[in-house]
């Protein structure tokens, strides 16, 4: 509030408090029009480079997570890195998950769809015990086709995959909603609406 010159008060907006994860949102940088016209690109390479901003996000990831976690499994290429510095937080393993013909041992593998084709993503075939509690993360969740085959591989391998955790989620492409409905609950440190 502030007084107005007739010694009465005025009210006098507030800015919006801030959201918990708003200074990790300010190190992602937009860049739009990559790889192709109208999309705006959500890149989580600045956030890497900012040591407090990328232990921050890992720790935020550590307290959300639950229950025992056994595994974090990381989705090729980015979700690598945040399935490293989660699983040592965590006191887990890391379990990889690539594109398939990427691991040396015997593998299965799971196909999903894309806009134009199909792709398939593999793991070790004696990479997870069956029973395992594995947590899924990667760095961006948007319309959710790579992150629920690995939901279905990892279960195919006999995993307990209740859990998932995204740097960013981009909710109007409904990856997240779709996982939600897979059974899997959806943790995302922010939201880029509109994307």
């Amino acid at each position: 509030m502030t007084t107005n010159d007739r010694g009465g008060q005025s009210h006098v907006e507030q800015p919006a408090p801030a959201t918990a994860n708003d200074d990790l949102k300010a190190l992602i940088r937009t860049i739009p029009d990559f790889p192709k016209p109208g999309i705006q690109f959500r890149d989580v390479t600045t956030l890497l480079l900012d040591r407090r901003g990328f232990s921050s996000c890992i720790a935020r990831m550590a307290r959300a997570a639950t229950g025992p976690v056994d595994l974090v499994a990381g989705i090729e290429a980015r979700g690598f890195l945040f399935a490293g510095a989660l699983a040592d937080r965590l006191g887990a393993g890391v379990l990889l998950i690539r594109k398939d013909g990427k691991l040396p041992g015997a593998t299965i593998a799971e196909d999903y769809a894309l806009e134009y084709g199909q792709d398939r993503i593999a793991m070790h075939a004696d990479a997870c015990a069956p029973g395992a509690n594995v947590l899924l993360v990667d760095d961006l969740i948007a319309t959710g086709g790579t992150a629920r085959a690995a939901v279905r591989l990892l279960r195919k391998a006999g995993a307990r995959i209740t859990q998932a955790q995204f740097l960013v989620d981009l909710p109007d492409l409904g990856g997240a909603a779709a996982l939600r409905e897979d059974g899997v609950d959806v943790h995302a440190l922010v939201a880029f609406e509109g994307d």
